[in-house]
């Protein structure tokens, strides 16, 4: 209840005693101004108590968040939508025996805002001085052009990142990431391959495959499931080691101009080694080649082992040998015409500098002398069809399935026709071409008892299941006459006393790309198989344009060329992989009776 300010009894009492009215009045309105002074007074303390409450609880939480961001690394914001983080992770490769091959490193990036920077011109000065590849007035320029974000390198050493430091700009600033690292260096490159970055952000980035088996496995490396699991590849890295030092040194002593080599368990298809030359390192990959004129073999990413496709000469006679006594043709011993040279049509078929070996030789001496006319008899016994379906049975039609990205373009070149002329050249390796990988898997079968088996760079748990191609009583007798090319035939520097080496030569003119071959270059290749009574290991080696200056003559045949490099691989790599020497039995004719 409101108190008036005109109380009657109090009006007339007053007028009744000669006072003024209107000083009560006065009096009430005062006392009523009070009381609202008091309530508003209390109304505006609790406003201000409440205010200054909840400004404290603002700064409080705006220096604990600054607080933490001067802690942190910079970080760009990140959506959450489904998808948008960036996975890093990815699993190391390792060798058959668990030594590393590939894996990861912590690293980080360089990146600036440019609005935050205090002297983008002296700043740009300094990274270039700090990082030659980069240049100044491009740095400047992209400093001072009105963008919020410039990369500026994406990987950088401990040292640079300290030289970075120390020029103090507030706009310069770096993000962690990880890289990939090849501890080995150019050692296995061309399996290896390479990474780059795919996605990325200045707090991570993603690591992605570029070339060989970190593209073709790309997808397992980078699986979240098996980032702790290595991909255990059938490669040994003291083997492969071994095989590249011998092949560099030999495309160097041979006049080279490059080189393949290739290591391959015959009965389980893995492959302890494999190598080209030239070489690179995967952890500063090369750009491709780009020029016009350029081959593709020019560049040292080119993998020769895999993508080299060539004519690989008189290392094919054996397949015509096999298959024709696996179809009951001929014998070992079987007498062939080998007469030379040979007229068909208007062809001429013809052998190494003229020679004849005719009039007749026997299956096994056909390859011992690497006669070209006598394998081409024994072709035409066999007759295109059936030559062709045996070919394709040992691969040589179709890209292999190997575990490099690099190995579906590898497609062996096949006439387009097979009359009876290209069923002869082809019996002795021309006329058709194929990679040294396909001639490694074909040679495997005859060295296991005539499996053909799928090489792979995986590491097995056993022996491989494949397709029979041929019998064991054809593969064993194959394996002899192998062996005869090295005890008495055009592989003689083959052998390697206590490893009963075999193998064929093939020597093969280098086709042109205009047309026709080069009278002066070859390619030339020796395919073997050791121990050859029980093969454990296939070994191939290609030399590209090889030359022998180390006689009175220029020499560039395969067993001049490619047989000496091989044998050296097979001397060196046969006590890493485990195997003993054994003494041949020296033949009857050679012992020497004697009385004490």
């Amino acid at each position: 209840m409101r108190t008036p300010l005109r109380p009657l009894a109090r009006i007339l009492s007053a007028r009744q005693q000669g006072q003024n009215p209107d000083l009560i009045e006065r009096e009430n309105l005062a006392l009523r101004h009070e009381v609202q002074r008091e309530k508003t007074q209390g109304r505006a303390a609790a406003r201000l108590g409440l205010m200054a409450v909840a400004f404290g609880c603002a700064y409080l939480t705006i220096g604990v968040r600054m607080g933490h961001l001067a802690a942190s690394e910079p970080v760009e914001p990140v959506a959450s939508a489904p998808g948008a983080e960036i996975v890093a992770q990815r699993a190391d490769i390792v060798d058959r025996n668990g030594r590393i091959l590939a894996t990861n490193m912590t690293t980080y990036a360089l990146y600036a805002h440019p609005l935050d920077m205090v002297d983008p011109k002296g700043s740009a000065q300094k990274l270039a001085a700090i990082f030659p590849e980069l240049n100044a007035a491009d740095l400047e320029r992209r400093f001072t052009d009105g963008r919020r974000f410039v990369w500026v390198r994406k990987v950088l050493s401990p040292e640079q990142m300290q030289k970075v430091h120390e020029i103090g700009d507030p706009g310069l600033l770096f993000g962690p990431r990880e890289m990939r690292l090849y501890p080995n260096g150019p050692l296995l490159a061309h399996v290896l391959g390479g990474y780059s970055f795919g996605a990325e952000g200045v707090h991570s980035a993603e690591v992605i495959g570029t070339a060989g088996i970190e593209k073709a496995m790309d997808a397992r490396l980078r699986d979240p499931a098996q980032a702790g699991q290595p991909l255990e590849l059938s490669i040994d890295l003291s083997v492969q080691a071994a095989v590249e030092e011998i092949l560099g040194a030999g495309i160097t002593m041979m006049n080279a101009k490059g080189g393949a080599a290739i290591i391959m368990d015959v009965r389980t298809g893995e492959l302890i080694a494999l190598a080209s030359a030239p070489t690179f390192d995967p952890n500063d990959r090369p750009v491709p080649l780009v020029s016009k004129d350029a081959e593709a073999s020019d560049s040292p990413l080119f993998n020769r082992a895999v993508q080299g496709v060539y004519e690989l000469g008189s290392t094919f006679k054996i397949f015509a040998a096999a298959q024709a006594m696996e179809l009951g043709l001929v014998g070992p011993d079987t007498m062939v015409d080998a007469n030379a040279p040979m007229q068909w049509g208007k062809h001429k078929i013809k052998e190494f500098e003229g020679k004849n070996y005719g009039p007749l030789l026997s299956v096994t001496d056909v390859i011992a002398k690497s006669s070209n006319v006598g394998t081409a008899h024994i072709a035409l016994m066999i007759g295109p069809l059936r030559q062709q379906a045996f070919l394709k049975s040992l691969g040589f039609f179709d890209p292999l399935p190997l575990e490099l990205i690099e190995a579906p373009g590898a497609k062996p070149l096949i006439p387009k026709k097979w009359p009876e002329i290209v069923t002869i050249t082809t019996s002795y390796g021309h006329g058709m071409s194929a990679s040294p990988m396909h001639l490694a898997a074909a040679y495997a079968a005859i060295a296991n008892g005539g499996i053909y088996v799928k090489p792979t760079l995986i590491k097995q748990n056993g022996p491989a299941r494949g397709v029979r191609v041929m019998s064991e009583q054809v593969s064993a007798d194959a394996r002899a006459m192998l062996r005869g090319v090295v005890t008495h035939g055009t592989a003689s520097m083959a052998e390697v006393p206590g490893y009963e080496v075999g193998g064929k030569t093939g020597t093969a003119d280098k086709p042109k790309r205009s047309g026709g071959y080069y009278k002066d270059k070859v390619i030339n290749t020796f395919a073997s198989m050791f121990p050859a009574s029980n093969p454990r290991y296939v070994v191939i080696v290609t030399l590209d344009e090889p030359v022998n200056t180390m006689g009175p003559i220029p020499r560039r045949t395969a067993g001049w060329t490619a047989v000496p490099v091989a044998a050296e691989v097979i001397r060196r790599i046969a006590p890493l992989l485990g195997l003993r020497p054994v003494v041949e039995p020296a033949p009857q004719t050679a012992l020497t009776a004697a009385r004490n």
